[in-house]
């Protein structure tokens, strides 16, 4: 295992394996269009494989499979396949939009993926067509409901909250949540990558959510455990679990053992970075494993980042990036 410059430990990798994504959900892709990696550049899932080996040697026990949409890329199921067959990832799960879960959800438990993610910002079909500018929410729903058949107790619920658009809804999403046997986690609005339109007052804040919660049910107290989950869980008089991730208000940077890796390469060390490390240049040009696995770990050993406590501090809380620099480079869009 690895320590950066603040002893945090290289152990969470969000592995992205398409920037497409088959919704436009305001807070993440606010554009009408999009420059799209190029196909060539798309790493191959046996180039995927040796990465992932590297990032293993190094101490990450956990992979994230994300996008844009990850069921999107052609033949996931084969790769959450062979990622499942390396003793040292501990813990292999799935971020999705759900639209496409139901009918590869047997598939992919049958191909050894642990855990489920789901997004899901309404219940309200005419609000999700405003969020997202697709119909699809029935869609979503069937996708949670095999998940919950094909994941039993493994299925969380991620809901980006919004004022004034979707913060009446903590309590009917926390109460949908029971129902399927999932565990949602409430996130504040984050003004990273597509968010263009962001501004603090849009922000829902956790004591806002936990405010919410409490009037409806009394209580909500937080469970005590060490974790370096971005979620604090809290439990309700009923012993029902929920999470709010407060990114925004109450940085966690300080226990962050989380990096990403986009699906044509580049490495990044932290959500707010403008700018990430390249591993499909070396790798294609033949880099052996061994320089492949000191530019990961030079790399990491000098990591000082702490991007959301930087921009709880800054005087100016201005969207993070602007239009005009998203469309020069797409690597910086929430969706890649």
């Amino acid at each position: 295992m690895i320590l950066d410059q603040l002893s945090r430990p290289l152990r969470n990798l969000r592995l992205s394996v398409t920037d497409r994504c088959n919704l436009r959900c305001s807070y993440c892709m606010p554009e009408e269009d999009y420059v799209w990696l190029p196909r060539e550049d798309i790493l191959h899932f046996e180039e995927i494989e040796r990465l992932v080996d590297r990032f293993l040697e190094l101490g990450v026990d956990k992979v994230r499979l994300t996008g844009g949409e990850p069921l999107l890329r052609k033949d996931l199921p084969l790769l959450v396949s062979r990622l499942a067959a390396r003793p040292a990832i501990a813990d292999l799960a799935l971020t999705t939009n759900g639209i496409l879960l139901a009918p590869l959800a047997d598939r992919l438990v049958a191909a050894g993926l642990q855990r489920v993610t789901v997004s899901l910002d309404t219940l309200d079909r005419d609000r999700f067509r405003a969020l997202t500018r697709m119909d699809e929410l029935e869609r979503v729903l069937d996708g949670i409901a095999a998940a919950g058949r094909t994941f039993p107790g493994r299925v969380k619920l991620d809901t980006v909250l919004l004022r004034g658009t979707n913060d009446d809804e903590i309590v009917p999403l926390l109460e949908f949540a029971r129902a399927q046997a999932a565990e949602i986690r409430f996130i504040e609005y984050m003004d990273v990558g597509g968010a263009t339109n962001w501004s603090m007052d849009r922000v829902v804040s956790r004591e806002a959510i936990l405010d919410a919660v409490r009037a409806r049910y009394g209580g909500a107290e937080p469970v005590d455990e060490t974790s370096s989950a971005p979620a604090t869980r809290y439990a309700l008089p009923d012993g029902t679990v929920f999470g709010v991730i407060a990114s925004t208000t109450a940085p966690f940077c300080r226990s962050c053992d989380r990096s990403r890796l986009t699906a044509d390469g580049m490495w990044y060390s932290c959500l707010y970075a403008n700018g990430g490390i390249d591993l499909r240049k070396p790798l294609r040009e033949g880099a052996t494993d061994d320089a492949l696995r000191e530019l990961l770990r030079g790399t990491w050993t000098a990591r000082q980042d702490r991007g959301a406590e930087l921009r709880l501090a800054a005087r100016d809380r201005a969207p993070l990036i602007p239009v005009e620099t998203l469309r020069r480079n797409p690597h910086l869009e929430m969706h890649t």
